[in-house]
């Protein structure tokens, strides 16, 4: 099974590059930690995969969230604090896997890179 783990990023909030990669840190991390032990280990030695995609709205952001949740994908939403460019607790990305890729392409294989 080929492994991949999953960023997707709201733009319209416009975030600077800057916080874009930080929140996409965040939800790497924490998507990781909620994966087993095994998945994590073979990722890892497998070159850790990642793909980084966009939605342009807070909906589309949720609708596919909700849906790899629904598929069994560890996945985590990341909320901003609010300490510089974005609202306290505005959603502004997520992160699915690593999980298997076919089964994360068959959900966010629509959304087209950032």
């Amino acid at each position: 099974m080929e492994l991949k783990q999953a960023i997707v990023i709201r733009t319209d909030l416009e975030m600077g590059k800057g916080k874009m990669c930080a929140q996409a840190a965040h939800a790497s991390i924490s998507a990781y930690k909620k994966c087993p032990p095994k998945i994590r280990d073979e990722w890892e030695r497998s070159g850790m995969k990642k793909i980084v995609l966009k939605v342009n709205s807070e909906s589309g952001l949720m609708k596919c969230f909700q849906e790899c949740v629904r598929a069994g994908i560890p996945s985590s939403l990341i909320h901003d604090a609010g300490l510089t460019q974005i609202p306290s607790g505005s959603p502004t990305c997520f992160g699915a896997g690593p999980a298997d890729s076919e089964a994360v392409d068959r959900i966010l294989g629509e959304l087209k890179l950032l």
